[in-house]
């Protein structure tokens, strides 16, 4: 068996960053930039008027109160033709370009129109409420590096920008295939010895999560024919990874290295020294790479979290692959632990002094799938770890952290 660490490090090595392509901007939450992002405007194109107010010469204001006379009005989107000079003021709102000879604003809650003039209570300086001319940003400024992961904000300054559309990695195709006799699909017809799929929806989501695009085969039987007609379905898609769930032990209806061995599969390792999710095997059918999941539901999330999320980041040319190895408090005392590397599945909150603790579930049987669900993280304990007290410091793994947010 080998590590965690040399697991994840031979399934990432060999994987090339995914192309680009251009999408809409309305399409491209989530994604990974392509390629940096530079404005194609100034931002603001001109010096505007950050008030509603009247735009005047600051040396007519050192003093107050006082009259200026109002020569017009400056609503936003357009322009005063006239020069505002020493005596005079322009009625301005926000957003709208300051005039020729205006250097300052005084705001509407401080003025008094008396017909034809403005009474002017308080001093203004030169360049009050005053937003100059790229004052966010100029053109040609880069302002998203490539490999970015766009979220809502990234979307409205690309659009500030004047940016449309935007090349973006492609998603990286991950087919999904569960096996087994007796699994059946929600709302099937079960039977007594039924087990409904559960692997199938989740680790769809998952990908779709981390950024990739899932392509469900279905559920093949337990026999070389309906799991390499299956498998055939990923290669024509040209799938950049196939993920096979069951069939991944050492049991006499564990078929899918036999099955895959007839396309070409080459074994790189099988077995990992974890908990759960053991029997985990890693290899390539020609140049596509394989990852055969345990069948058992909560390995499989667990080692779509540990392998199979790392591998979609690499694809899309994502610098932190690894997990984010963070530190809490211990909730509840632990055993010593053996000689694998344990994923404990753990609730995780702030303590009266703001210190997250995470507590591990008192049973954690690998087939309870809704203790995984319940579950804010996983602690890690690495092999031969002594006995932990409660209050200790130990290491954990959230769960759930995908490419989308705001």
């Amino acid at each position: 068996m080998i590590t965690v660490s040399e697991a994840r490090q031979r399934i990432t090595n060999k994987l090339s960053i995914m192309p680009s392509e251009q999408v809409n901007l309305n399409n491209s939450l989530g994604r990974v930039l392509g390629e940096d992002l530079i404005a194609r405007r100034t931002q603001p194109p001109l010096s505007v008027s950050a008030m509603d107010g009247y735009a005047i010469c600051s040396s007519d204001a050192v003093e107050a109160p006082l009259k200026l006379e109002v020569i017009g009005s400056v609503p936003a989107g357009t322009r005063f033709s006239e020069t505002v000079r020493k005596g005079t003021a322009v009625r301005i709102f926000t957003g709208a370009p300051v005039p020729n000879g205006a250097d300052a604003i005084i705001i509407q809650e401080n003025t008094e129109l008396l017909d034809n003039y403005v009474l002017i209570k308080e001093t203004v300086e030169a360049g009050q409420y005053i937003r100059k001319a790229g004052l966010d940003f100029n053109s040609g400024d880069i302002l998203l590096k490539k490999g970015s992961i766009l979220n809502a904000r990234h979307i409205g300054l690309a659009a500030a920008m004047n940016i449309s559309w935007l090349k973006v990695r492609i998603q990286p195709r991950i087919a999904i295939l569960a096996t087994g006799n007796e699994i059946a699909l929600p709302g099937d017809i079960l039977h007594e010895t039924s087990i409904v799929s559960s692997n199938n929806y989740a680790l769809e989501a998952l990908v779709k999560a981390c950024g990739g695009l899932p392509l469900t085969l279905g559920i093949a039987k337990d026999n070389i024919e309906s799991i390499s007609m299956m498998a055939d379905s990923a290669i024509r898609a040209g799938s950049d990874i196939i993920v096979t769930t069951g069939g991944a032990s050492v049991g006499d209806h564990d078929l899918v290295q036999k099955a895959l061995g007839q396309k070409g599969l080459k074994i790189d390792f099988w077995q990992i020294a974890m908990r759960p999710g053991k029997p985990l095997i890693f290899g390539y059918i020609n140049s596509m790479p394989m990852l055969g999941f345990p069948g058992n539901p909560v390995s499989s999330m667990v080692c779509g979290e540990l392998f199979l999320k790392s591998a979609i980041f690499k694809l899309l040319g994502l610098t932190n692959i690894e997990p984010l190895v963070q530190t809490a408090i211990l909730g509840r005392n632990l055993n010593q632990n053996d000689n694998r590397e344990d994923y404990l599945r753990a609730t995780l909150e702030l303590s009266n002094t703001g210190k997250p603790v995470a507590t591990p579930f008192p049973t954690q049987d690998s087939s309870m799938f809704s203790r995984l669900a319940q579950a804010d993280c996983l602690i890690v304990r690495p092999p031969h770890a002594p006995p932990a007290k409660l209050g200790e410091v130990v290491n954990y793994i959230s769960l759930g952290s995908g490419l989308i947010s705001t």
